[in-house]
C-alpha cells in the first residue's frame, strides 16, 4: 500500500532505501529541534514555545510535502529568518512579537500570490494582466493585518504613555514607530517583489515601476494606518472599527500604484501616477504623525 501510494517502484526505489532515506534527514535536520529554540531565546522568545513550534512545524510541513505534494522533501524553519528575526530586527528595537508578525504577514502575502493563480487557473495573459493589482492587494492585507500591533504592546505595559510625556516631541515618536512598522511589513515585500513579479509573469519592464511604486506607496499605508490604529488602540476588539476606519483611504494609493505599473508594463506614461503617489508620501509624512500622537493622548486619558 505505501509502495503505490508513493509511486516507489514506478520511481525506480524500493520501500527500504526510501526509509533509510527518511532516516538520514532525519538525522540531518535533527539539529534544528536545538538550535532554533537557542537563536530564537536572543530575541526573547520563551525556549519552550518555540522548541514545540519548531517541532510542529517540521512535522505537520514534512507530511504535508510528503502526503500531498507526495516530494520526497523535510521542511524545517530556515535559520536565515531565524538570525533575521533575532539579530536583524533587534537592533531596531523591535519587539520579538512584531517580528514573527513579519513572518506571518510574509506567509500571507506569498498564500494570496500563489491562490490567485490556482483560482484563476491556465490563463496565463489574464494573471499578467492583473498581477500588479495582486501585489498590491498583498500589500494592503501586510499593512492590515499588522496595524493592530503598531502601538498596541506599548499600551498594554503602559510604555505608551512614558513616549508620550517624553522630552521628545510625540509626532516624531510616532514617525519613529511608523518607520519601524515599515520595515516590518513594507520593506520586506520590496525584498520579494521581483521573485513575486516573475511569479505571475509580469513583464520586466514594468519591475522597476513596481518596485518604486511599493517605495512610495507602503510607507503612505503604514502612516495612514497609523492614524486608525491610535483611535482605536484603547478598543478591547477594535479590529472591525480600524478596517472601516482605513479601508477606505487605502484604495486611491492602491489604484494610482496598481495603474502605473499596468500602465508601464503597455509602455505608457506613467509620470502622472508618479506624481501623486509621491504628494500621498509628502503629505502622509508631514502631516499624519501629528493628529496620530494627537488621538493617542486621547486613548490613554
Amino acid at each position: 500500500m505505501i509502495a503505490k501510494w508513493f509511486q516507489i517502484n514506478e520511481r525506480g526505489s524500493t520501500v527500504r532505501t526510501e526509509l533509510l532515506g527518511g532516516l538520514t534527514t532525519f538525522v540531518t535536520m535533527a539539529y534544528i529541534v536545538v538550535v532554533n529554540p537557542a537563536i530564537l531565546a536572543f530575541a526573547g522568545i520563551p525556549v519552550g514555545p518555540s522548541t514545540v513550534a519548531t517541532i510542529l512545524t517540521a512535522v505537520f510541513g514534512s507530511l504535508l510535502m510528503g502526503l500531498l505534494a507526495n516530494r520526497p522533501i523535510a521542511v524545517a524553519p530556515y535559520m536565515g529568518e531565524n538570525a533575521f528575526i533575532a539579530f536583524g530586527l533587534a537592533a531596531l528595537g523591535i519587539g520579538w512579537q512584531q517580528r514573527l508578525g513579519a513572518v506571518f504577514v510574509s506567509g500571507v502575502v506569498f498564500l494570496v500570490i500563489t491562490l490567485f493563480p490556482l483560482g484563476i487557473g491556465a490563463q496565463p495573459h489574464l494573471l499578467q494582466s492583473i498581477a500588479p493589482g495582486i501585489i498590491w492587494v498583498s500589500a494592503l492585507l501586510a499593512a492590515m493585518l499588522s496595524l493592530d500591533s503598531l502601538f498596541r504592546s506599548d499600551f498594554d505595559d503602559g510604555s505608551l504613555e512614558q513616549i508620550l510625556l517624553s522630552a521628545h516631541p510625540a509626532s516624531l515618536s510616532v514617525l519613529a514607530k511608523v518607520i519601524a512598522h515599515w520595515l516590518v511589513t513594507g520593506f520586506p515585500l520590496l525584498i520579494v517583489a521581483p521573485l513575486l513579479a516573475v511569479f505571475l509573469g509580469m513583464p520586466t519592464s514594468s519591475l522597476g515601476v513596481l518596485l518604486l511604486t511599493l517605495l512610495l506607496g507602503t510607507p503612505v499605508l503604514s502612516l495612514i494606518g497609523a492614524i486608525g490604529v491610535a483611535l482605536t488602540v484603547g478598543l478591547r476588539r477594535g479590529g472591525m472599527i480600524l478596517s472601516l476606519l482605513v479601508l477606505p483611504l487605502y484604495v486611491p494609493v492602491l489604484i494610482f500604484a496598481s495603474n502605473a505599473v499596468e500602465m508601464a508594463g503597455a509602455g505608457l506614461p506613467i509620470q502622472a501616477q508618479l506624481n501623486i503617489l509621491i504628494s500621498f508620501l509628502i503629505m502622509a509624512v508631514f502631516l499624519a504623525p501629528w493628529p496620530t500622537a494627537a488621538a493617542l493622548k486621547m486613548s490613554i486619558n
